[in-house]
């Protein structure tokens, strides 16, 4: 097998109840369990993401404007930067959790690092992955990001969208479609919020 999950950022800053929600995130993290217990042995490899935030400078604000700048969030040491507990049991079988942000935004998975084995994109290579599914939160920012850095690594790349959830309908519509415009493949329909 040559194909990856990416499991993106379900953490519960992200989720219902945490500092920068997203509207479904708690039902596509019990989403992401059913189906990676169904179908994990679809996959040559699971991977999972997560912000890590110390200090990301402007990404944080005390007044964001939701584009640039945003709620503190997913702070290391913190309960909002866990993952949620629907997906505990996905994370503790996956092969790396690579996190990412700890001194800048960091929206993309493909940004993160893990201590041993460097970065996403040397792990995939390493094990002689050549195409990646990718799940999470939020479609419209880290998966989108997530899935247009796997595609520009090489990758072939297809969005789980039945598994993500957006923000909003404006910036979930923009993300589909660069990541059609970017040739990335896109299976199903994601959960989106009201922004």
């Amino acid at each position: 097998m040559t194909r990856a999950l990416i499991v993106v950022d379900v953490q519960n800053d992200f989720c219902e109840g945490g500092s920068l929600a997203v509207a479904g995130g708690t039902k596509v993290a019990g989403a992401i369990a059913d189906y990676v217990h169904a179908q994990g042995g679809d996959y040559a490899t699971i991977i999972a993401t997560a912000d890590w935030h110390i200090d990301p400078g402007t990404h944080w604000s005390d007044s964001p404007d939701y584009v640039d700048s945003w709620p503190v969030h997913c702070e290391v040491g913190t309960p909002g930067a866990d993952f949620r507990p629907e997906v505990e049991s996905v994370i503790a079988a996956s092969d790396r959790i690579f996190r990412k942000g700890q001194y800048e935004a960091a929206y993309s998975g493909f940004e993160g690092r893990d201590d041993r084995e460097g970065t996403i994109e040397q792990w995939l290579k390493a094990k002689g992955i050549t195409s990646v599914d990718v799940c999470g939160i939020a479609t419209d920012f880290c998966v989108k990001a997530t899935a247009l850095d796997a595609k520009n690594a090489g990758f072939e790349t297809n969005v789980l969208l039945d598994l993500t959830a957006g923000v909003s309908p404006a910036t979930t519509a923009d993300a589909l479609k660069a990541l059609r415009d970017n040739e990335v493949g896109l299976t199903g329909s994601p959960v989106v919020g009201q922004g």
